[in-house]
């Protein structure tokens, strides 16, 4: 089974992800053994933000690392274990917010950003993908 970074390569929708991921230097980080859980925005999701904020992200290594590790949880959190969570610690340090709808549905949460696809399984952890970056405060 592939690791997350590898799971990231290989799909065309994260490569802003990962221009991110391995300009922070958090490529080794995220393919070690963790278990992690990793809320992955798309492409769309970085092209939300306002103009030449990725760029300004990419040339300030510490300040990225930082919203990307708001990113990433320890441990494996499936959709199901996030169903009875009201908020995750990340990796950066602050709490990240996890909203599951009550009647049972699929959609979930994170911040403000809608999980799009859940539970894609890594060796090393789980991935849940995002509509939107999430950003500390």
């Amino acid at each position: 089974m592939a690791n997350i970074v590898e799971i990231a390569l290989g799909n065309k929708d994260f490569s802003t992800l990962v221009a991110a991921v391995q300009a922070a230097d958090l490529v080794e980080a995220l393919q070690s053994p963790g278990p992690f859980t990793v809320f992955a925005p798309v492409n769309d999701a970085f092209a939300k933000l306002p103009p030449g904020t990725v760029q300004t992200l990419v040339e300030n290594p510490p300040q990225l690392a930082r919203i990307l590790k708001f990113h990433v949880v320890a441990g494996r959190w499936t959709q199901a274990d996030l169903k009875a969570q009201t908020q995750l610690d990340s990796l950066e340090g602050s709490p990240i917010p996890v909203r599951c709808h009550a009647d049972g549905g699929d959609d979930f949460e994170v911040k403000n950003a809608t999980v799009v696809a859940a539970d894609i399984e890594a060796s090393n952890g789980i991935i849940h993908v995002i509509d939107t970056v999430i950003l500390m405060g």
